[in-house]
Order: C-alpha cells, then structure tokens, then sequence
C-alpha cells in the first residue's frame, strides 16, 4: 500500500436525534472516498459515536456500516464506558484530515469542530463560528437579519415561557397576531425537520410550542408561506461556489421527517424549472448565506420562492447537509457536473486549504 494515502477519519452516529441519518451519510460518503480512482489517495478510517456519545475504534465502526444502524448497548464492547468523549479511539497523529459527517447537537453545531479546532488537526466543513451560528436557528436569522437578506416573518422565545400562565397567554396573542396560521414551530438547535409541527389553531399551536420545548431551549415560530420549496448547495472554502438550483416537490401537507428520508413520498426537480434570473438571484443568495454566518467547506441553502409575487425568501443553511440517497446536497453537485467521488475529494482538500 503507497505511503503517500491520506488518512482520512470519517466520524459519524451521535449522540443527537439523527443518529440514523449520520450511518447512512456516512456510508455515502466511504462509498465516494473508497472510489477506485482514488484507490491511491485516501484511506478511510471510520469512527462511529454511539448514542450515548462514546467514540468507538473502526472495528465498531465497520460493524456499524455492515449493519446499516445502530447498536444496542449489549451490542457494544463491555465493559461500557461512562457516556461522552473519554478518548479518541485512535492515535490522533494517524489521521490526516477529520471528515465529520454528523447532523444535529453534538456534532454539527461547532462542538466537534471546537474539538478538531484544538487538536490542531484540519477538518471537513465550517469552523466553530459558522457551525454554530448555522445550527441554531434564532442566531442563523438574526446573522441573515443583520446582512439583509430577506426571510419570512418569525418570532423566537424561550422554552421557560411556557411555563407562566400569564406570559403564555400573552405569547399566544402576539403569535396569533404578528404571525397567523398557518405557522411553524420549530426547535432552533434540530434538522431534519425533527420536532417541526404545522399548526392551524390555537390548540396545535399550543402542543407545538410544548412538543419544540422538550428538544431544545429555544423554539422559533415561522408564518407560513405559499411558496415552492427549492435548494442550492455551496461549495468551497476561500472561493465558494453554488450548484444548479433544486426543488423539492411532495404530495404531503408539507417536508416532514417521514417524507424527507421514505423513498418515494417525494421527488426532486433538478435543475428546477425557474426563469435563469430567479435561478442566479438564488445561488447568489446561497453564497451571501454562507458569508453571513461564516460558512464554508460544504453548505445546503434553501429558500422559499413564490413565483406569483416574484418573493424570494431564505429558509435557512445547513453547514453539514445529508449524504443520503434522497440528500439533495450531493444529487445537486452532481447535476452541476461534480460526481460523488470528485465531490469528497474536493471537500477533503478544502479542508486541507
């Protein structure tokens, strides 16, 4: 085996709600960077985070992706470790470049990043900042706010306000009132749309709120718009550059969990049939998104467009997007003349800029 492979830790699982996600990411992402044309360029050493966020060596790992999910504790090597990082699982000088492929808290909102940042070691994807002010929503829309890009009306509060009768009263007003219904309660700090509720009365609105409460501090409530939901992935660290633009289309009330990750209860459009100046007004809003929270690396954007006003909205970024089969961030790339195997590569080497 050539001694110039570049070792490559590809860390995946979590201790978040899309753990599942994570696997089968990360299986995507080995299957791109164990290409054959890179057969004498990368060796991939997977690392798997089990729920309880223990890491665990390859060994585990290799098991994890064999099985395509998780394991239960008896599954795990005994005897079992307190839950959390206790230690790495491998010499940190054998690896070359991290390559985290986690979603959600615990992974995807700048703690792992802090964590490779202090190793000294280079990594895949945003930094701390970036991850941070990306994952949670309320800073990621007051970062969009503040660079002026448009989005559509919200309100943020504190799951600690639901607690107080008065102040809940008083909540529910000013939601009603500023918002209306449809809206939609969202935890800041979860993706996949994990713990999102479409409310239409004062009652779903009510269970929302408690339902956003109990995943996350922090709970953002946004109007509902008619509009057609479309996506443009960003690549890159100090050059970035945008895909062609997708849209996701679903016969569902709207991109729940369940239709965003079951085959056939939604399908893309890819390019999206938009007018040429709609499409490069929205990949130049995806670049202005990543600047704005200091993303780089790799980014999903996704906007709201409501072709009968011409409004365009952003919806939000994602700093480390799914690598599924139905992800749009690698379909996207690969649209745009970037297939799998080139795609890693060239987020691996930025991470090497």
């Amino acid at each position: 085996m050539p001694t110039s492979l570049l070792r490559v830790g590809v860390v995946f699982g979590g201790a978040s709600g899309e753990h599942d996600v994570s696997i089968r990411s990360a299986t995507t992402v080995i299957r791109g960077l164990s290409d054959p044309i890179h057969q004498e360029r990368f060796k991939v050493i997977p690392i798997y985070i089990d729920r309880e966020g223990r890491w665990w060596p390859e060994s585990v790992a290799q098991q994890v992706l064999d099985q395509g999910r998780a394991l239960a504790a008896e599954e795990l090597p005994e005897p079992l470790p307190a839950p959390g990082l206790r230690q790495i699982p491998v010499d940190a000088n054998s690896i070359d470049v991290w390559y985290p492929v986690l979603h959600g808290p615990n992974g995807e909102d700048g703690t792992v990043q802090g964590l490779f940042t202090l190793m000294q070691q280079p990594f895949v994807g945003s930094g701390v900042l970036g991850s941070a002010v990306g994952m949670d929503k309320l800073a990621m829309k007051a970062a969009f706010a503040a660079a002026g890009i448009p989005q559509v009306p919200y309100l943020g509060l504190n799951a600690s306000e639901l607690q107080d009768p008065e102040l809940l009263e008083r909540l529910l007003n000013r939601l009603e009132n500023d918002l209306g219904y449809p809206c939609f309660v969202k935890p800041a700090n979860l993706g996949s749309s994990v713990g999102i509720s479409k409310v239409r009365n004062r009652d779903e609105l009510l269970e929302g709120l408690h339902q956003a409460a109990r995943l996350d501090p922090r709970v953002v409530v946004e109007q509902g718009v008619n509009a057609r939901e479309l996506e443009c992935a960003v690549l890159g660290r100090s050059t970035l550059k945008s895909s062609v633009v997708g849209e996701v289309r679903f016969d569902s009330d709207w991109y729940d969990y369940e239709t965003k990750y079951t085959e056939g209860l939604s399908h893309t459009l890819i390019p999206a049939p938009l007018p040429a100046s709609v499409t490069q007004h929205i990949q130049a809003m995806a670049i202005r998104a990543c600047r704005a929270v200091h993303a780089y690396g790799q980014a999903r954007v996704d906007v709201f467009y409501n072709e009968e006003e011409g409004h365009i909205w952003l919806n939000e970024i994602n700093t480390l997007p799914g690598f599924t089969s139905q992800s749009m961030y690698p379909t996207l790339w690969e649209a745009s003349g970037i297939g799998l195997p080139q795609l890693v590569a060239e987020l691996v080497e930025s991470a090497r800029e």
